[in-house]
């Protein structure tokens, strides 16, 4: 397992919309264990694959409440197949946007359709910490990030603050 470099905002690849897992290979298991890896050593509770630079609809998530323990799923191809109509506010932030939170109201509850690392398909539901964080990672194989959900000024405030970061560091 290793620990992979993250994609930084404004990295255009962030915006590209990753392509669907057709078999699960030796390839894809390395790419699930690095994420979960990256993930955990980041720290972090969710990161898809489009977040270390490969275009794959793999996600991993842990949103155990015990820090202690680690309980981390892989989801493959994930899609939300229902959400509920009551909404929950809640402070995100994203390992590809450090040190940028915001209030992102998504909602409460979802069922998510996926493929796990055994080929079978599996639906879940999940409300809370979990469903915030599943919706948020199938934004990224989508190409959205959760500033998107946030006021044209502040979205725009974060480019620019994240634009001039990287040009100083090319620099």
């Amino acid at each position: 397992m290793t620990v992979r470099p993250l994609v930084i905002l404004p990295d255009a690849q962030l915006r590209l919309v990753s392509e669907p897992v057709t078999e699960i290979t030796d390839e894809i298991r390395e790419l699930a264990a690095d994420m979960v890896e990256t993930m955990y050593d980041a720290p972090g509770v969710g990161l898809a694959a489009v977040q270390i630079g490969v275009m794959k609809r793999v996600v991993t998530i842990d949103a155990s409440k015990d820090e202690n323990a680690k309980h981390p799923t892989v989801y493959l191809n994930p899609e939300i197949v229902w959400s509920s109509e009551e909404k929950r506010v809640y402070e995100e932030g994203c390992l590809s946007i450090p040190d940028f939170y915001g209030e992102v109201e998504r909602p409460d509850r979802v069922r998510v359709r996926y493929m796990n690392l055994d080929g079978q398909t599996v639906e879940q539901e999940a409300d809370g910490l979990l469903a915030t964080c599943l919706q948020h990672e199938i934004d990224h194989l989508n190409g959205v990030l959760f500033i998107d959900h946030l006021s044209k000024l502040k979205r725009d405030r974060v480019m620019k603050k994240f634009a001039k970061a990287a040009k100083r560091d090319a620099a």
